[in-house]
């Protein structure tokens, strides 16, 4: 049985004048940052993606000698990066305001239509990943609303009767291939709800393990099949391979195992930097939706944590998602904004007593899979100060999560 979850007021409650003035400071830096945009920061994304390219292509260049785990580490590197560096702040609509770059780095016409082949093919559709993360993650970071919330989709894991040590062995099975398992169904159905609203109808929910979601039989199954899974598999598992036939069987073969290996290394990789991001005994979840743009800002922080940060290679391993607070606070901006910020981010916490959480990847994954199978559980957090209130429900002005049509 898994552990209760405690609920208390966090360590952070104070009056609503300091919550204000905290806001205030954060949507002062935002502002500085926003006028610190310009060229640089696109040339910064452009260096990044030739990084993932010379990564691809030195794996690929060596993946057909023999199978070896240092061609699909550089190949898992290139597939990370063009996820996690280049899609994820493009798409949020990070580089939309920059004038003269290629149309294409604009979230209204990254990975669109024949594009996904060339800006961003991947298990994940670019249309579901705009509903489900760049909208219902950010806007709603630690409900149970939150797609992406950990502790709440596990339930069925944490609860089990299985022991301890086999809840571990179900989480490293799974973290082997969650981005088709998990990720893509999430988007999906989360794009189904979507559409399900824009028509005035009601989604009939899907589960990411139901039959309906994987069943050819079922719509669902087919648009997961279709949109997801085979675009993606033909091109890494037959496609590619097929270009080195010229060198022989055998080569094409070793491309083909090596690119099964990369694909595992690459959930691998995304699994360790995404999971921890929202998850850990000292990270809190939210029972209400948020009410104004103050409690927008306290959540992002308190409900997120930041790995180490620093250089641009540091960052580029970890994805950039070592700057998860900052980036919650200010999805749309360049990557590179967020390193100026990070130091001043954390300032600011401090001053008005806000936990600013920082640690180790690596330490914070044993966190994240300690609430994954029950052995701890997150933080409720009832209040976080002055909000309850208040007692009207507000916008959120200056929150935006993305540009994408």
């Amino acid at each position: 049985m898994s552990t209760p979850l405690h609920s208390f007021r966090s360590e952070t409650s104070f009056s609503a004048h300091n919550h204000c003035q905290f806001a205030a400071d954060l949507s002062e830096l935002q502002k500085k940052a926003q006028e610190r945009i310009g060229v640089e920061d696109y040339q910064h994304l452009r260096k990044l993606e030739r990084w993932g390219r010379i990564c691809t292509a030195l794996g690929y260049a060596t993946a057909w000698i023999i199978p070896n785990p240092l061609s699909a580490f550089l190949i898992s590197l290139g597939n990370f990066n063009r996820w996690a560096n280049i899609a994820h702040p493009v798409s949020h609509g990070g580089y939309d305001g920059i004038k003269g770059i290629p149309a294409h780095y604009a979230s209204n016409h990254f990975a669109q239509g024949w594009r996904r082949a060339i800006d961003w093919l991947d298990w994940i559709t670019p249309t579901g990943w705009h509903e489900e993360h760049n909208r219902a993650h950010h806007l709603a970071l630690g409900e149970e609303r939150d797609p992406d919330q950990v502790e709440h989709n596990l339930a069925w894991l944490r609860d089990s009767k299985l022991p301890m040590w086999l809840r571990y062995v179900v989480v490293a099975l799974f973290a082997c291939a969650w981005k088709p398992i998990y990720y893509a169904q999430s988007t999906l159905i989360e794009l189904r709800i979507q559409n399900a609203k824009k028509r005035g109808e009601s989604a009939e929910v899907t589960t990411a393990l139901s039959m309906r979601a994987w069943s050819p039989l079922h719509k669902e199954g087919r648009q997961y099949w279709g949109w997801s899974i085979l675009p993606y598999a033909a091109t890494r598992s037959v496609i590619i391979p097929a270009l080195f036939l010229p060198l022989g069987i055998t080569a094409a073969l070793n491309v083909l195992l090596t690119s099964l290996i990369a694909e595992v290394l690459t959930n691998l990789h995304a699994f360790l930097v995404i999971v921890p991001n929202h998850t850990g005994d000292d990270i809190y979840r939210f029972r209400e939706p948020m009410k104004n743009q103050q409690e927008f800002y306290y959540r992002q922080v308190v409900g997120s944590v930041n790995y180490r940060t620093g250089s641009d290679l540091n960052d580029f391993f970890h994805g950039w998602l070592n700057y998860q607070i900052e980036h919650h606070l200010w999805p749309s901006l360049p990557l590179s904004q967020y390193q100026q910020l990070q130091p001043e981010v954390k300032a600011l916490c401090e001053k008005y007593g806000i936990a600013y959480r920082q640690e180790s990847v690596f330490k914070r994954l044993i966190k994240a899979v300690d609430v994954m199978v029950g052995k701890t559980s997150m933080c409720w957090d009832d209040g976080g100060g002055q909000f309850r209130l208040e007692g009207q429900h507000q916008p959120l002005p200056g929150v935006q999560v993305n540009r994408m049509a």
